[in-house]
């Protein structure tokens, strides 16, 4: 008689124990965690260059990034003041939380307020591992389908906000904004909606501003668990 095991389901369940680590571990510290992921060639990296430039100073920041080869996105990354850890898949289309937790010693710091982890450029895998992250954060570019939200669901329902990357070339395709935007609420009606331009930088302050509200709620909450107030974070500027 022949025992079958579900590898898959072991393999999630095992992420998910160590992704309820991560978390417990990042709730007790109140540091934020952004699991971002999109399509590749849709502006993450650059997203992240001109959110860390509007960060400093504000909160203390780090970044690990996926990719299956090259540490170019870690290099691009590694000139904003931040510790940035490139996280090398070598073929796998998704992080996990087990290398998450191998790679986190690598740009973790006592005084940690927000940490950015970069998914693999890929829409399906990275939308089923749990990596311990506050909120997954996906991106959907002008210059693809407005029906991706209809096509990848999972990643949409999943995600607490969506950020529309390139609008400054609106009107060059067929790319439709409002429609997209409401595919996506059709599938998860309490998405969080950024329409922004990494080139032009419009509604980049709007988006920098919810990332570090968001932060300074979780560093309040975890000052209150301890019994003792957390100092407020600083605001981000609107005027920037």
């Amino acid at each position: 008689m022949s025992l079958k095991v579900d590898v898959g389901q072991k393999v999630l369940s095992e992420n998910s124990r160590l992704a309820e680590e991560l978390r417990r571990g990042w709730q007790e510290r109140g540091v934020f965690c952004l699991n971002v992921i999109s399509s590749p060639g849709s502006g993450k990296t650059t997203l992240l260059e001109r959110t860390l430039e509007r960060l400093a100073g504000r909160l203390k920041a780090a970044v690990l990034v996926g990719d299956l080869q090259t540490e170019n996105d870690a290099r691009r990354l590694g000139q904003y003041g931040c510790p940035v850890r490139q996280i090398i898949t070598g073929g796998t289309c998704h992080l996990d939380a087990r290398m998450v937790t191998s790679h986190l010693a690598a740009v973790d710091r006592p005084d940690l307020d927000l940490l950015i982890i970069e998914n693999v450029g890929n829409l399906v895998c990275p939308s089923s591992y749990d990596l311990g992250e506050d909120a997954k954060v996906v991106l959907l570019s002008t210059v693809e389908g407005d029906d991706k939200p209809l096509k990848y669901p999972g990643i949409f329902r999943r995600s607490r906000a969506a950020v529309f990357t390139k609008i400054d070339l609106l009107g060059l395709t067929d790319f439709d904004i409002d429609r997209a935007e409401a595919n996506a609420r059709s599938i998860n009606p309490e998405i969080r909606f950024f329409r922004v331009s990494n080139r032009t930088g419009a509604g980049l302050d709007e988006w920098v501003s919810w990332v570090v509200e968001q932060a300074g709620a979780k560093r309040a909450r975890a000052g209150q668990a301890a019994g003792a107030g957390a100092a407020p974070l600083p605001q981000a500027d609107p005027q920037r």
